[in-house]
């Protein structure tokens, strides 16, 4: 037990948070719970806090829309949450569809998909930062929040919270992109949201860590890791990861038998080294 803990704690924490939302969302609706109602676009906590999701706000912004005080207020506190917290920390820890898509990339470790296409990957990770992009270009031309519209997290998030429907057909074309055409590619190389909080957390405090003197090079991070570009550093030299693409799911920090990876607050550790 303490094996499996050891193994896959930050994994059972990402999944208890990312179900008891869902369950908080249910219970909003299902029975009026007022501990989380709304959906991830735009909610409300105790029945107080306003939460907006700024990247659905910029899309309203360009679409010409005249935005509430109270959305503005929900933009500013989850815009410092994952601030603090780290931008892509919501792609890992609160987005349903990082279930789907984690699946599919266990399952592609399994069958070794990877090793059996050995072909160039058809799209680039910089694909989101244009898609993110297009989106704005959209809404504008459009009158409407676009990806919104057609988003698949927001289908997903309805779908388990207020009925599935149609909902079903994007979580299962997601699932069969990552497994069988692109490894992570939904969350890295198409999402747009992932794109934007991508932006967001090049500036964020809470940040893995990695510590070269404790390195043999095993490589295991960067097999479980669906940003693995981020971790460069990995046998050449101690540095937090300061790319804004990690997401903060410390499945790297879980498979390090080394313990050469760990959290840590921004600049803390190095800073302290150098005042030794």
């Amino acid at each position: 037990m303490s094996r499996l803990w050891n193994n896959y704690r930050y994994l059972i924490l990402r999944r208890f948070v990312q179900i008891g939302m869902l369950v908080l969302f249910f219970g909003a609706n299902a029975w009026g719970w007022k501990i989380l109602e709304g959906n991830l676009s735009s909610s409300l906590l105790f029945g107080i806090i306003p939460m907006s999701d700024p990247y659905a706000t910029v899309q309203m912004i360009a679409a010409g829309a005249v935005v509430a005080t109270d959305l503005l207020i929900g933009v500013a506190v989850v815009t410092l949450f994952y601030f603090f917290i780290g931008g892509r920390a919501f792609c890992s820890w609160v987005c349903p569809v990082n279930m789907v898509t984690d699946s599919a990339d266990y399952l592609r470790r399994v069958f070794d998909i990877d090793r059996a296409q050995k072909m160039k990957q058809p799209i680039t990770r910089n694909a989101r930062y244009w898609i993110l992009g297009l989106s704005l270009i959209v809404s504008a031309f459009m009158g409407i929040a676009a990806f919104e519209f057609v988003s698949p997290i927001s289908m997903m998030h309805r779908g388990l919270v207020f009925g599935m429907g149609f909902g079903w057909a994007a979580v299962a074309m997601i699932f069969l992109f990552d497994l069988l055409v692109l490894k992570n590619g939904w969350c890295g190389h198409v999402c747009p949201l992932g794109g934007f909080y991508s932006l967001l957390g090049k500036f964020s405090f809470i940040r893995v860590h990695h510590l070269e003197e404790n390195c043999t090079l095993c490589m295991k991070c960067k097999v479980v890791c669906p940003e693995k570009q981020v971790l460069h550093m990995i046998g050449k030299e101690s540095l937090p990861v300061l790319s804004g693409e990690c997401t903060n799911c410390a499945r790297c920090i879980e498979v390090c038998d080394d313990d050469a990876l760990r959290f840590s607050i921004r600049d803390f550790i190095q800073n302290k080294k150098m005042g030794e």
